[in-house]
């Protein structure tokens, strides 16, 4: 088939341990979903082709685009704290690599295509629900500006899988600026493959890292640069409310975007210790945990990287340690930046923290939306008579109303004026989040009934989540009524 793709691929020209070739498993009736055309025009692909038969038999897996050198990548990784020396690709198919209209290298991969040599006894397929979760997820993360894969297509294969109950099969097309994990580095580690490792780091600090190519100390160099680009991407998690749900190793991108969203989710009312996957029992990745979790994967990266870092063992280990330590500084001048923003702050002083804080608790205390009560509160900034509209979110207004007295008085000393305040506020506080409700609606109504028009519709609004949202879109600012509540989301796996 003549390709849409212009493809150049660097991974299939690593060694082959690194991955196993195969082609996609064909499908029954293949039939296409959604094609994201903004996405394909920025890869330099016609959207029209790929919203086509023809499209939809590639994208699927049933016809091989010229150019596609077809693998499934192997690595290892700590699920849940327990390490799995061997994981890989078990369901997705990485087609290969093009370069976008920016020259940014980006993946293009097929997820749900078919067992793989790392299937491990599942079926390699995917479920239409999990598959528009991730195109609703992604999209709506790299709306709000926060590094993400994203989803380039949608396909329904004609075929059941079989869960807990039968569904519709499907596959995405899922585009990365590349698949490469801290796991993919445990692989190598495990098997004490120290030339896969060095070759694994050259090519990442290429692709990913170009700024560490004249680095006399590449592994070192790269564990601080991936540490210093998880913590900005953990902090922005935060300041939306995200939770990932299963940060895994093997779910730790090394280019440094948010990469498989099985139960992921956004808060509504703010609980640092909200759990939402229905495998997390232990709470492990709650959304207060996920900057302890992120550092305890950056650690697990340095000790496959410790053989390169030093020769000697006690001096590779405080090495990396150094490194690692990076993370945490990162992440705490980033997400109080980010948090003193939220509440209207450009001035630093020195008692923000304890401001940011004191709301956090408030917010905890009165079971205060999230989302509606940073953007509301870009309102008061602007209009102290909309202050009622904040307190309301609280089960006990005067949590809010006590900690605005602090908030008003540090207000004075910033020199923007109310205007310019709360257009920054607007520019960093979400109207419209993928909530959980919405999301579930969407899902269900596109596999019980065949109806995409709730998926359609969602992603519209989650578009241009700062604005303020029309007539169309202003219902999906609400969070839930009681009964609307979603209290577990499910891997998809």
């Amino acid at each position: 088939m003549i390709s849409p793709f212009a493809f150049d691929n660097s991974y299939a020209r690593l060694p082959d341990r690194f991955f196993a070739r195969l082609a996609p498993t064909p499908v029954a009736a293949p039939a296409m979903v959604a094609v994201n055309r903004d996405l394909a025009r920025d890869l330099g692909v016609d959207p029209e082709l790929l919203d086509s038969a023809d499209g939809a038999a590639m994208l699927a897996g049933n016809v091989l685009p010229d150019g596609a050198e077809p693998l499934a990548m192997a690595y290892a990784g700590h699920q849940f704290g327990q390490f799995v020396p061997q994981l890989g690709d078990g369901r997705a198919i990485l087609l290969g690599e093009v370069n976008d209209r920016s020259g940014q290298r980006r993946d293009i991969q097929l997820k749900g295509a078919g067992r793989t040599p790392f299937s491990r006894g599942g079926d390699g397929r995917a479920a239409l629900g999990p598959v528009l979760r991730e195109y609703l997820m992604g999209e709506a993360m790299h709306a709000l500006g926060i590094p993400t894969t994203r989803a380039l297509a949608a396909v329904t294969t004609g075929e059941p899988v079989h869960r807990e109950t039968t569904l519709p099969g499907a596959v995405l097309t899922r585009v990365a600026l590349s698949h490469v994990r801290v796991g993919t580095f445990q692989f190598f580690a495990a098997r004490g493959d120290t030339e896969a490792l060095a070759r694994l780091v050259a090519y990442v600090i290429e692709r990913h890292y170009p700024e560490l190519g004249q680095s006399d100390q590449p592994a070192l160099d790269l564990l601080a640069a991936v540490a210093e680009r998880q913590a900005r991407l953990i902090a922005m998690w935060l300041s939306v409310g995200f939770i990932h749900g299963v940060m895994n190793t093997d779910n730790m991108s090394i280019a440094g975007e948010t990469i498989d969203y099985g139960p992921c989710a956004f808060m509504d009312a703010y609980d640092p210790a909200t759990v939402f996957s229905s495998i997390d029992h232990a709470g492990r990745y709650a959304f207060a945990n996920q900057p302890r979790l992120a550092g305890w994967n950056l650690a697990r990266l340095a000790e496959a990287l410790l053989g390169l870092i030093d020769s000697d063992v006690e001096r590779a280990v405080t090495r990396a340690t150094e490194a690692v330590e990076v993370f945490g500084r990162t992440f705490e001048s980033e997400l109080l930046q980010r948090m003193r923003r939220k509440i209207g702050l450009e001035m630093a002083e020195k008692d923000d923290l304890a401001l940011v804080h004191a709301l956090l608790d408030a917010m905890h205390k009165g079971a205060a939306d999230y989302t509606l009560t940073f953007r509301r509160l870009a309102d008061a900034a602007l209009d102290p008579a909309l202050e009622d509209r904040v307190a309301e979110l609280f089960a006990t207004p005067e949590l809010y109303r006590n900690w605005a007295v602090g908030w008003r008085v540090r207000l004075t000393r910033e020199s923007t004026t109310l205007a310019e305040r709360s257009a920054l506020m607007r520019r960093v506080n979400p109207a419209i989040i993928p909530r959980n409700h919405r999301v579930e609606q969407a899902l269900e109504a596109a596999v019980e009934r065949g109806d995409l028009g709730p998926f359609r519709e969602l992603l519209e609004a989650l578009a241009q989540p700062y604005d303020d949202p029309g007539a169309r879109c202003a219902a999906y600012m609400e969070p839930p009524c009681p009964e609307e509540r979603v209290l577990a989301t499910f891997c998809g796996t």
